[in-house]
């Protein structure tokens, strides 16, 4: 039996919910909120996007009570995003099948996706998760539309939730648990709104992008050479990235906070912040 399926027998509200969703194919994973306890932030952002959805609709006359049970048909994602971008989009307002109900969901995500410029890898939601009325998938949907379209909007910092991810085996069950921040860290804001110069590079010196990339993975190949490991793509090839930071931090080697998210998510800035953070720490030592 796996080690960690212990903990999830101690969350029968998380796994009655992965098993009753007939998730049944070997390797298919599902991403879910543990509740095992309060967690007052999390609550308070719920409420906020309640409350600026109804405040949106209110000329439509939509009402919504509870983000999971009134968002997942599409019915009012569509009409926010016409409200908030005057996008038209080519789908029935009312989906009453499942089968219409995925049809409108995809065309729907398929619009925030290239409002949002991107790509599928970047994704924190799909047209099965908020079909099937993912609270951490609708929360990310809803947050990502609001800073794209409201960017002023005064959304509750440093939100996260404990998450287990779930995976079907050929052994059975098999869990891990993390922490992922739903809105920003406001640490972290804090600590890239000061001079970056990995915010002037992209800016305004894009030309230089590709040789300050091959100093960092040439620095990289050289110390994990000696582990027989050889690294080609900095934006793909990173792995165990919640150890990886927590073991860093501890050792006193991050300057700012970093959002594993980001690092996952193969975001290149974030990525080469690291990086250059590790190779000015080896830099400052060996002088």
């Amino acid at each position: 039996m796996e080690p960690d399926f212990l903990n999830a027998v101690t969350l029968p509200s998380t796994l009655d919910r992965f098993l009753t969703d007939d998730v049944t194919t070997k390797g298919e994973k599902r991403k879910l909120i543990k509740q095992t306890s309060n967690n007052p932030k999390l609550e308070e952002l719920k409420l906020f996007l309640t409350e600026w959805i109804n405040r949106t609709l209110k000329e439509e006359h939509i009402v919504v009570k509870s983000l999971e049970e009134d968002l997942y048909d599409g019915l009012v994602l569509h009409h926010l995003l016409e409200n908030l971008g005057s996008l038209k989009l080519d789908v029935d307002k009312i989906a009453l099948t499942e089968k219409k109900q995925r049809q409108k969901l995809s065309v729907i995500l398929e619009a925030v996706a290239k409002c949002l410029q991107l790509e599928e890898r970047q994704l924190k939601w799909s047209v099965e998760s908020i079909l099937g009325k993912d609270l951490l998938s609708t929360l990310h949907l809803l947050v990502a539309i609001a800073k794209h379209f409201e960017p002023t909007l005064a959304l509750p910092p440093n939100v996260q939730v404990e998450t287990i991810t779930i995976e079907t085996t050929s052994g059975g069950l098999k869990t891990s648990n993390a922490v992922e921040y739903i809105t920003e860290n406001k640490e972290n804001i804090e600590a890239q709104t000061k001079d970056d110069a990995f915010d002037e590079l992209f800016n305004c010196a894009p030309d230089k992008l590709d040789a300050v990339k091959k100093a960092l993975l040439q620095f990289v190949d050289q110390h994990v050479g000696k582990l027989g490991l050889n690294v080609k793509d900095i934006e793909s090839q990173l792995h165990n990235v919640n150890l990886a930071l927590e073991l860093l931090a501890e050792g006193g080697l991050l300057n700012f906070p970093v959002n594993s998210e980001d690092i996952v998510n193969g975001d290149t800035k974030a990525i080469m912040r690291v990086l250059y953070c590790l190779y000015s720490k080896y830099r400052a030592k060996e002088a």
